[in-house]
């Protein structure tokens, strides 16, 4: 009897402290194009079109070819732009390629809901892609940078990676670049008389 109580408890500790798994998006690929020349991944940018329903009564909520301009959508995958599910379900897709993507409310609007979308709302979408470009950073690049993974960069960060002092060059460099051109008050600019803290500027650098 005492051997069950030790195991009894043994188990409700492991429950509870345990993590659970996270919830996994259905995926259910529609149509795949035969050519299929690059695949998307984290740090692309992406061009949908996207129709999104409620689960439980199959209600449309969403449609950007029925809604305000019409026109497809543009984000960058893997950078929580969008939603969690998204951004795991919409991974190795050609330009072209057509999912349908179950998502869990923990990977989409959880316990808040938005809009159209009831609390604990289980969503489908069926999704497009257009078309899908090199993004301007990294999803590894990004991780790196966000120190504190809260996927925001603050300006500390953003300064470690010795980003800031390049903003701060180039900006100097548009003020001296603004100032020279009022002086001359002609089209044809010639920097390299003007110094910025005793550093002489030229053309190439601007």
């Amino acid at each position: 009897m005492m051997l069950e109580l030790c195991f009894l408890s043994a188990l409700l500790f492991c429950v509870h402290g345990a993590k659970l798994p996270e919830p996994e998006v259905k995926i259910e690929v529609m149509y795949k194009p035969f050519l299929c020349h690059r695949k998307t991944k984290y740090g692309d940018i992406l061009l949908v079109h996207y129709e999104g329903f409620l689960e439980s009564n199959g209600t449309l909520f969403h449609s950007s070819r029925q809604h305000g301009d019409k026109n497809p959508v543009w984000f960058t995958l893997g950078i929580r732009e969008v939603i969690k599910g998204w951004d795991k379900g919409l991974q190795n897709m050609c330009a072209g390629e057509k999912r349908k993507l179950t998502i869990p409310p923990s990977l989409a609007y959880g316990k808040e809901g938005k809009g159209k979308i009831p609390p604990e709302s289980t969503l489908i979408f069926e999704i497009e892609v257009m078309e899908i470009r090199n993004g301007p950073r990294s999803h590894e690049s990004f991780q790196e940078m966000d120190l504190n993974d809260d996927w925001k960069l603050s300006r500390s960060e953003v300064c470690n990676n010795d980003i800031c002092r390049l903003c701060t060059e180039i900006e100097t460099n548009f003020i001296v670049f603004l100032i020279h051109e009022r002086m001359l008050s002609c089209s044809k600019l010639n920097l390299q008389n003007v110094s910025v803290s005793g550093e002489r500027v030229s053309a190439e650098r601007v």
